[in-house]
């Protein structure tokens, strides 16, 4: 498995499409979005769920933990089933949400990814996106990596998807 971890709008969809593109065996991506997105509507308007604040916050509730907690267990057993798998995410609890996803690998071999971007070129982004609260880039943009350990890091400020999936790929071998 290959773990990344970035705020959002720091270019990690970009460098998952680009992995599956240049690794030689075929990888299934997962990420966050597709997690939230696969959750009733009305957990995105409950403290119990996953809440986007007007000014790019994210708040997260018990229901979503657990749900969370679930997917991950099915991502990893997955993995454990044969498939090469990319994670795509966004650790909102820093080091508490590296360790989640620890205890749910078990012995599972991983490659922990740091996915960074200058908060200001993330806001660019977010805005030229369209589809984010403002502000969650930008508060997102160090704070997901608080005490997170990774095996390597790549820079989305001035550097494309491609040529970070090139680095990840030669790290992968």
């Amino acid at each position: 498995m290959i773990i990344l971890n970035g705020g959002s709008s720091s270019g990690k969809s970009g460098i998952v499409r680009c992995l599956q593109d240049v690794l030689p065996d075929p990888w299934l991506a997962f990420g966050c979005d597709s997690l939230v997105d696969a959750m009733p509507a009305k957990m995105q308007t409950s403290d119990e769920g996953i809440v986007f604040a007007a000014d790019g916050r994210v708040n997260v509730g018990s229901d979503f933990m657990a749900l969370q907690a679930a997917w991950m267990e099915g991502v990893v057993a997955t993995a454990r089933a044969g498939a090469r798998i990319i994670i795509d995410d966004v650790f909102l609890g820093g080091a508490a949400s590296q360790q989640r996803w620890q205890k749910a690998l078990g012995a599972l071999t991983v490659l922990w990814v740091g996915v960074r971007c200058d908060g200001s070129v993330a806001a660019g982004r977010e805005i030229a996106r369209g589809d984010r609260a403002r502000g969650m880039a930008a508060s997102q943009a160090e704070a997901v990596h608080e005490g997170v350990s990774y095996d390597l890091e790549v820079d989305t400020t001035h550097a494309e998807s491609l040529e970070c999936a090139r680095i990840i790929s030669a790290y992968v071998g």
